[in-house]
């Protein structure tokens, strides 16, 4: 099993699409300070993922002040 670390980068940036070549995947592309990771997915990953970000999105407390600016360990906007 693969070790995580224990912070997460915060994502500055994203984009979805799909290869000419390849309608039957989306690509998903997410930026942070450290760079671009870009993820292939197939229509039924792809609504998945949308459908339990939707669900968890919801269920997202309010940031605190202090609190959301180090949730992760570091101010996202540095």
């Amino acid at each position: 099993m693969t070790e995580r670390k224990a912070a997460a980068d915060f994502v500055t940036a994203f984009a979805t699409g799909w290869p000419e070549h390849q309608p039957d995947i989306m690509v998903l592309s997410l930026t942070t300070h450290k760079g671009v990771q870009d993820f292939a997915l197939t229509k039924e990953q792809a609504l998945l993922i949308a459908k339990t970000m939707k669900e968890t999105a919801v269920r997202l407390a309010k940031p605190q002040s202090q609190a959301s600016k180090n949730a992760l360990g570091r101010d996202p906007r540095a």
